[in-house]
């Protein structure tokens, strides 16, 4: 049982460092290695443009169902009123930010981490070795920045839908009057819920970057590696921003003077 919990604690502790080389080599790479634009734009184009329709979905159900619940329990106090606030702060602080991580997380990073074991186990990142290239700048380098800059932009566009989503639902079920929704709405985009809600995505966007290369390159045992890399990149991915969300939003409140 020890030589079991040891052989785990061995194993992620070598993840972790092979993870914080990787984002460590990948933004060095920025400077000393001249970015290959078609690279990036086309992982931008993958990674991005191609979670637009699930990350909007999610933003206009998450709000719709928030809207809801808020509704029927601001309703018994007769603070209906407070709707917009209460559903914009929510989802720029934290329902927002978390919940575009997961879904681009489930898409992207396991898309990644395939995609690199998949070259692994074909030895195509040898290849790039024997043609005198940089491996974390031809490979990693792309995909980490394109989902740092994707991953904020998804995130805002989440938020606007679930806010919009808030207001049908309230509209529809609760009678919102439309002045007193987005006044309240205006209310709640202040300066200090902004600040989480902008530095929550470009640390979940490191993470999901790291954690699909990291599980990608590291894969071994064939086909069957690759997918057994792909669904823990998915899981360990998740559980990491589920426990960042925290520690980052404790880290934001303390400094705002909140905690």
């Amino acid at each position: 049982m020890l030589s079991l919990v040891g052989g785990y604690l061995r194993s992620g502790v070598h993840e972790l460092q092979v993870a914080a080389t990787l984002t460590a080599g990948a933004f060095r790479a920025l400077f000393v290695w001249p970015p290959n634009r078609r690279d990036i734009l086309e992982q931008m184009d993958i990674l991005g443009a191609g979670s637009l329709g699930i990350v909007a979905l999610t933003g206009l159900f998450a709000g719709m169902a928030m809207g809801l619940q808020f509704t029927v329990e601001l309703s018994v106090f007769g603070a209906k009123g407070y709707l917009g606030k209460m559903v914009t702060v929510s989802i720029i602080r934290e329902m927002g930010p978390v919940l575009t991580a997961l879904m681009v997380a489930g898409r992207v990073c396991s898309g990644i981490a395939s995609e690199l074991g998949s070259m692994k186990i074909g030895r195509q990142v040898d290849a790039v070795r024997v043609m005198g290239l940089d491996p974390v700048a031809k490979l990693v380098m792309p995909r980490m920045l394109a989902v740092v800059v994707m991953l904020p932009v998804l995130t805002l566009l989440s938020d606007a839908l679930a806010i919009v989503g808030g207001y049908g639902v309230g509209r529809l079920v609760g009678q919102i009057d439309p002045t007193t929704y987005w006044s309240a709405v205006d209310q709640g985009l202040t300066v200090e819920n902004l600040v989480g809600g902008i530095v929550k995505p470009f640390v979940f966007a490191v993470i999901i970057g790291a954690v699909g290369c990291t599980s990608g390159l590291l894969s071994s045992g064939g086909t069957r590696g690759v997918g057994r890399a792909t669904t823990q990149a998915v899981v360990k991915a998740s559980i990491c921003i589920l426990i960042t969300n925290f520690v980052v939003g404790y880290a934001v409140m303390k400094a705002l003077g909140w905690a």
